[in-house]
Protein backbone atom coordinates (compact mmCIF):
# COMPACT_ATOMS: atom_id res chain seq x y z
CA UNK A 1 0.00 0.00 0.00
CA UNK A 2 2.76 2.66 0.80
CA UNK A 3 4.63 1.84 -2.46
CA UNK A 4 1.37 2.36 -4.50
CA UNK A 5 1.21 5.36 -2.32
CA UNK A 6 4.57 6.67 -3.17
CA UNK A 7 4.04 5.77 -6.68
CA UNK A 8 0.92 7.98 -7.27
CA UNK A 9 2.52 10.61 -5.55
CA UNK A 10 5.69 10.41 -7.64
CA UNK A 11 2.96 10.69 -10.65
CA UNK A 12 1.42 13.56 -9.31
CA UNK A 13 4.72 15.30 -9.38
CA UNK A 14 5.87 14.28 -12.51
CA UNK A 15 2.73 15.54 -14.19
CA UNK A 16 2.89 18.94 -11.94
CA UNK A 17 6.27 19.26 -13.38
CA UNK A 18 5.71 18.94 -17.03
CA UNK A 19 2.46 20.89 -16.76
CA UNK A 20 4.12 23.84 -15.17
CA UNK A 21 7.47 23.34 -17.54
CA UNK A 22 4.94 23.67 -20.84
CA UNK A 23 2.82 27.01 -19.39
CA UNK A 24 6.65 28.45 -19.25
CA UNK A 25 7.63 27.28 -22.40
CA UNK A 26 4.25 28.41 -23.69
CA UNK A 27 4.70 31.66 -21.95
CA UNK A 28 8.33 31.72 -23.53
CA UNK A 29 7.23 31.17 -27.39
CA UNK A 30 10.13 28.17 -26.88
CA UNK A 31 9.62 26.33 -30.16
CA UNK A 32 13.47 26.08 -31.85
CA UNK A 33 12.42 26.08 -35.67
CA UNK A 34 9.50 27.41 -37.20
CA UNK A 35 6.50 24.56 -38.79
CA UNK A 36 6.99 25.02 -42.01
CA UNK A 37 4.93 21.71 -43.23
CA UNK A 38 3.84 22.85 -46.75
CA UNK A 39 2.10 19.38 -47.01
CA UNK A 40 3.29 19.23 -50.41
CA UNK A 41 5.14 15.85 -50.90
CA UNK A 42 6.84 13.88 -53.64
CA UNK A 43 5.31 10.67 -52.46
CA UNK A 44 1.87 10.51 -51.84
CA UNK A 45 0.11 7.21 -50.58
CA UNK A 46 -3.26 6.38 -48.41
CA UNK A 47 -3.07 4.93 -45.30
CA UNK A 48 -3.73 1.79 -46.74
CA UNK A 49 -0.57 1.52 -48.90
CA UNK A 50 1.75 2.76 -46.41
CA UNK A 51 0.24 -0.25 -44.08
CA UNK A 52 0.86 -2.42 -47.39
CA UNK A 53 4.51 -1.25 -47.44
CA UNK A 54 6.04 -0.59 -43.90
CA UNK A 55 6.85 -2.93 -41.19
CA UNK A 56 4.03 -3.08 -38.45
CA UNK A 57 6.71 -0.89 -36.30
CA UNK A 58 7.48 1.59 -39.00
CA UNK A 59 4.17 2.20 -39.47
CA UNK A 60 3.27 3.17 -36.38
CA UNK A 61 6.55 5.50 -35.98
CA UNK A 62 6.32 7.13 -39.67
CA UNK A 63 2.34 7.35 -39.91
CA UNK A 64 1.66 7.37 -36.42
CA UNK A 65 3.96 9.30 -34.93
CA UNK A 66 4.91 7.01 -31.90
CA UNK A 67 8.32 6.93 -30.69
CA UNK A 68 10.20 3.16 -30.08
CA UNK A 69 11.50 2.74 -26.59
CA UNK A 70 14.84 4.48 -25.67
CA UNK A 71 17.98 2.16 -25.98
CA UNK A 72 16.36 -0.54 -28.25
CA UNK A 73 16.49 1.19 -32.05
CA UNK A 74 19.49 -0.32 -33.74
CA UNK A 75 21.28 2.61 -34.99
CA UNK A 76 21.80 4.46 -31.41
CA UNK A 77 24.98 2.67 -30.54
CA UNK A 78 25.66 2.54 -34.98
CA UNK A 79 29.66 4.27 -35.51
CA UNK A 80 29.73 2.88 -39.16
CA UNK A 81 30.16 5.22 -41.97
CA UNK A 82 26.96 6.38 -44.06
CA UNK A 83 24.10 7.59 -45.08
CA UNK A 84 20.60 7.48 -43.14
CA UNK A 85 17.23 7.35 -45.02
CA UNK A 86 13.97 7.95 -45.25
CA UNK A 87 12.49 4.31 -44.42
CA UNK A 88 9.38 5.34 -46.02
CA UNK A 89 10.83 6.78 -49.07
CA UNK A 90 14.38 6.71 -49.49
CA UNK A 91 15.26 10.16 -49.45
CA UNK A 92 18.74 10.91 -47.83
CA UNK A 93 18.27 12.33 -44.36
CA UNK A 94 21.44 12.78 -42.30
CA UNK A 95 25.28 11.47 -42.84
CA UNK A 96 27.20 9.72 -40.55
CA UNK A 97 29.55 12.56 -39.64
CA UNK A 98 26.60 14.73 -38.16
CA UNK A 99 26.01 12.11 -35.77
CA UNK A 100 26.89 12.29 -31.98
CA UNK A 101 26.11 10.27 -29.11
CA UNK A 102 23.99 12.06 -27.21
CA UNK A 103 23.55 9.98 -23.99
CA UNK A 104 19.35 10.00 -24.84
CA UNK A 105 18.43 6.55 -26.03
CA UNK A 106 17.92 7.37 -29.82
CA UNK A 107 20.28 8.02 -32.54
CA UNK A 108 20.88 11.87 -32.99
CA UNK A 109 22.34 14.37 -35.22
CA UNK A 110 23.34 17.68 -35.22
CA UNK A 111 22.34 18.46 -38.77
CA UNK A 112 20.29 17.40 -41.94
CA UNK A 113 22.71 15.95 -45.09
CA UNK A 114 20.95 18.79 -47.00
CA UNK A 115 18.57 21.75 -44.85
CA UNK A 116 15.12 20.59 -47.06
CA UNK A 117 15.53 16.68 -45.89
CA UNK A 118 13.14 17.48 -43.17
CA UNK A 119 10.64 19.63 -41.85
CA UNK A 120 9.12 20.82 -38.85
CA UNK A 121 5.85 20.67 -36.98
CA UNK A 122 4.67 22.37 -33.70
CA UNK A 123 4.17 19.54 -31.38
CA UNK A 124 2.26 20.18 -28.21
CA UNK A 125 1.05 16.56 -27.16
CA UNK A 126 2.09 14.47 -23.96
CA UNK A 127 1.95 18.05 -21.89
CA UNK A 128 5.03 18.70 -24.20
CA UNK A 129 5.91 21.41 -26.52
CA UNK A 130 8.30 20.22 -29.28
CA UNK A 131 9.27 20.19 -32.79
CA UNK A 132 8.45 17.64 -34.90
CA UNK A 133 10.89 16.11 -37.38
CA UNK A 134 9.40 15.20 -40.74
CA UNK A 135 10.98 13.72 -43.87
CA UNK A 136 10.08 16.39 -46.29
CA UNK A 137 9.37 13.61 -49.17
CA UNK A 138 6.29 12.32 -47.88
CA UNK A 139 5.50 14.00 -44.25
CA UNK A 140 6.66 11.05 -42.94
CA UNK A 141 7.40 11.58 -38.93
CA UNK A 142 11.29 10.75 -38.12
CA UNK A 143 11.57 12.22 -34.30
CA UNK A 144 12.00 15.36 -32.79
CA UNK A 145 14.70 18.46 -32.38
CA UNK A 146 16.14 19.78 -29.35
CA UNK A 147 18.00 22.77 -28.60
CA UNK A 148 20.82 21.21 -26.40
CA UNK A 149 22.83 19.84 -30.03
CA UNK A 150 26.63 20.15 -30.40
CA UNK A 151 28.79 22.71 -32.27
CA UNK A 152 27.99 24.26 -34.95
CA UNK A 153 24.56 24.02 -35.14
CA UNK A 154 23.68 23.50 -31.41
CA UNK A 155 20.91 21.06 -32.45
CA UNK A 156 20.17 17.66 -31.39
CA UNK A 157 17.82 15.68 -33.95
CA UNK A 158 16.61 12.76 -32.04
CA UNK A 159 15.59 10.13 -34.50
CA UNK A 160 13.55 6.98 -34.64
CA UNK A 161 15.94 4.36 -35.68
CA UNK A 162 12.69 2.25 -37.58
CA UNK A 163 11.97 5.92 -39.24
CA UNK A 164 15.85 5.32 -40.87
CA UNK A 165 17.24 2.67 -43.18
CA UNK A 166 21.13 3.13 -43.13
CA UNK A 167 23.67 2.37 -45.80
CA UNK A 168 26.62 1.55 -45.12
CA UNK A 169 29.82 2.93 -47.36
CA UNK A 170 30.26 0.27 -50.11
CA UNK A 171 27.31 -1.39 -49.55
CA UNK A 172 24.50 -1.51 -52.00
CA UNK A 173 21.51 0.48 -51.47
CA UNK A 174 18.31 -0.99 -51.08
CA UNK A 175 15.58 -0.36 -54.13
CA UNK A 176 13.63 2.57 -52.28
CA UNK A 177 16.97 4.08 -51.88
CA UNK A 178 17.88 3.61 -55.31
CA UNK A 179 14.61 4.37 -56.81
CA UNK A 180 14.47 7.57 -54.86
CA UNK A 181 17.93 9.08 -55.94
CA UNK A 182 17.29 7.88 -59.70
CA UNK A 183 13.69 9.85 -60.17
CA UNK A 184 12.78 12.05 -57.11
CA UNK A 185 16.09 13.19 -55.09
CA UNK A 186 17.04 17.21 -55.95
CA UNK A 187 19.92 18.02 -57.44
CA UNK A 188 21.25 19.36 -53.92
CA UNK A 189 20.51 15.81 -52.67
CA UNK A 190 22.26 14.46 -55.16
CA UNK A 191 25.13 15.90 -55.11
CA UNK A 192 25.25 15.54 -51.16
CA UNK A 193 25.08 12.05 -51.51
CA UNK A 194 27.96 11.83 -54.12
CA UNK A 195 30.13 14.19 -52.48
CA UNK A 196 29.79 12.21 -48.99
CA UNK A 197 30.67 8.84 -50.93
CA UNK A 198 33.48 10.20 -52.94
CA UNK A 199 35.13 11.50 -49.90
CA UNK A 200 35.51 8.10 -47.83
Amino acid sequence: MIRLIMMFSSLIILSAFIYFQNILDMKSGKQILKDNDTVEYKVRKSEKEWKEMLEPGQFKILRKAQTERPFTGSYNDNKKTGIYYSAATGQPLFASDSKFDSGCGWPSFFEPIVPGAVLYRSDKSHGMVRTEIIDSSSGSHLGHVFEDGPPPTGLRYCMNSAAMIFVEVGDEPPALVKDYLDTLASDEEKKAVSDFLSSR
